[in-house]
């Protein structure tokens, strides 16, 4: 234990992501029990999540909110696919003086390259979304879920020079396993404390709509979860920054977290 906790140790300083530090036979005593992120959500208050999850998450670099003693809201955007709409969300993020985060496919960098390179140049967080976006805690040892990862980043690490610090696990699926490979290899695991159902691209209902999906649940340390797949979020964002801005809420980086 101390071995690892030195490396990791060295890996941050350095700035790099590592490997799995433990070998694959570490992991089979660790439960592989598969959960679903979901959320009890609560109008002007965080989310209710069981105390057995948050200690799972604590013990596991894990977050799904941030501090709730300061008025901070975390923007994130899951991207497996573009449709259209990232280049407009990126325009209000860089008109507003946004900070935000993407987790992407190897998918999505393989076919959105630009749009990635633009999030990097103007000063966005880009997450490990995985290279295949599969269910993690379904796969049959620590190694694959250490090469969904490492994958991406390596792809990602080759074309940007720089190391991906942040993982967002596929559909919200996680277990045990899946949170300590991913903080033995160096990530900070990032759920949500908000999310409404935005990723369905065929049914568009209006930036009005998305505003008033959003702001009843406004909460202090805030992790919201948008997706761009239909014009709705992409017409909803300067409204909502602004409206969020008059209650008094701070758009932040998660690397304040």
């Amino acid at each position: 234990m101390k071995r690892i906790v030195a490396l990791l140790l060295v890996f941050a300083i350095c700035g790099c992501v590592p490997d799995v530090v433990k070998t694959g036979s570490d992991y089979q005593t660790v439960e592989n029990k598969g959960y679903g992120w979901g959320l009890k959500k609560i109008q002007n208050s965080a989310p209710e999540v069981p105390q057995y999850i948050c200690d799972m998450l604590a013990e596991n670099n894990a977050v799904y909110i941030g501090n709730q003693d300061e008025k901070k809201i975390y923007l994130t955007f899951d991207e497996g696919y573009e449709n259209g709409y990232t280049d407009k969300i990126l325009d209000t993020l860089k008109e507003k003086g946004v900070p935000a985060a993407f987790f992407i496919t190897g998918d999505y960098l393989k076919r959105s390259e630009e749009l990635v390179a633009r999030m990097v140049s103007e000063g966005h967080i880009v997450g490990n979304h995985t290279i295949g976006h599969k269910n993690l805690h379904k796969l049959s040892s620590a190694e694959d879920i250490s090469a969904e990862i490492s994958a991406l980043a390596d792809e990602f690490s080759a074309k940007f020079n720089q190391p991906m610090k942040y993982m967002r696990p596929p559909e919200g699926e996680y277990s045990r396993r899946v949170l300590a490979v991913a903080n033995d290899m160096g990530y900070k695991t990032v759920f949500w404390s908000f999310a409404y159902k935005d990723w369905i691209a065929d049914r568009v209902k209006g930036g009005d709509y998305a505003v008033g999906q959003i702001m009843p649940y406004l909460h202090n340390g805030m992790i919201i979860l948008l997706h761009a797949v239909s014009p709705d979020n992409a017409e909803a964002l300067p409204k909502l920054i602004d409206r969020a801005r008059e209650q008094g809420y701070e758009f932040a980086s998660l690397d304040e977290i």
